[in-house]
């Protein structure tokens, strides 16, 4: 296993998105207008559900921290970190750093950057092996994967490539114009979402496909819960693509309900 010098920064960077996402999502009115770069009350609040659902991945990561275990949650954490930084840098012209939830959102972004360089480089140097305990999922969960992949990572490249007025972007399916900046933050955040299981395609162990799942889960019950607050944004019959996005949450998180009570969370140790 990697050192406990990168367990440390895992649970600080628990901390860090705990705080940063309660702030953003309990006053998304309030910190919208005086964020990181140009953002709607929603947006504000999708964040912070990004950063409390990072909160949740990271802290019961580090409680596991077993890498045959967490070995993708860790690959997600760290790619959201240094891909979102990367969209700060990219962008930094419309940076706007002049209040401390700007300062806290850059900072945790530093924080995960340096524990993911650390964890990198470890990885590299010790080659912990990748030895499952357990059984392996079933080819209809292998199914289910790569349909995740495909349809995540299409969303991500998207919303990496793409320009303001392509399909999609002009409220079609998340109910506000997005800005090229927060639309390349979006797409950061799917594209690391379906990366990190992009190891699964080969290494079929169940336990660490479960640990994953819950790990993630934060993130689905926290951006749903932002668009059931935010309901009254989407027009359901003039912009039917707004079922798209409340549908893919709902379409994972319900049935890992259903997984999580008949096969566990994937904890062996």
């Amino acid at each position: 296993m990697i050192s406990n010098t990168s367990r440390l920064l895992t649970y600080l960077n628990a901390i860090l998105y705990a705080i940063l996402g309660a702030l953003l999502f309990l006053l998304p009115e309030q910190l919208a207008p005086v964020f990181a770069w140009k953002v709607t009350a929603f947006m504000t609040m999708t964040i912070g559900g990004w950063c409390l659902g990072n909160a949740w991945l990271a802290w019961i990561t580090a409680r596991r921290w077993q890498w045959n275990l967490v070995f993708s949650a860790l690959l997600y954490l760290w790619m959201f970190g240094v891909g979102e930084l990367l969209v700060l840098f990219f962008f930094r012209d419309k940076l706007a750093l002049a209040h401390p939830i700007a300062w806290l959102y850059f900072s945790t972004l530093i924080v995960n950057t340096v524990a993911a360089f650390i964890g990198i480089w470890e990885v590299i140097a010790r080659r912990p092996a990748l030895n499952p305990e357990g059984p392996r999922f079933s080819s209809t969960q292998f199914i289910f994967l790569i349909i995740f992949i495909i349809f995540v990572g299409f969303l991500g490249l998207y919303g990496c490539t793409t320009q303001i007025g392509a399909p999609g972007t002009n409220g079609g399916i998340f109910p506000e114009i997005m800005s090229l900046f927060t639309l390349r933050s979006f797409g950061v955040f799917y594209l690391t979402l379906a990366l990190a299981v992009t190891p699964y395609l080969w290494n079929r162990d169940l336990n660490a496909i479960l640990h994953h799942s819950i790990a993630s889960y934060g993130l689905i019950v926290f951006i749903t819960a932002a668009a059931f607050v935010y309901i009254r944004l989407f027009d359901f019959a003039a912009r039917p693509g707004g079922l798209l996005y409340f549908g893919a949450y709902l379409g994972v998180g319900i049935p890992l309900l259903f997984v999580f009570w008949k096969l566990g969370t994937g904890k062996t140790g």
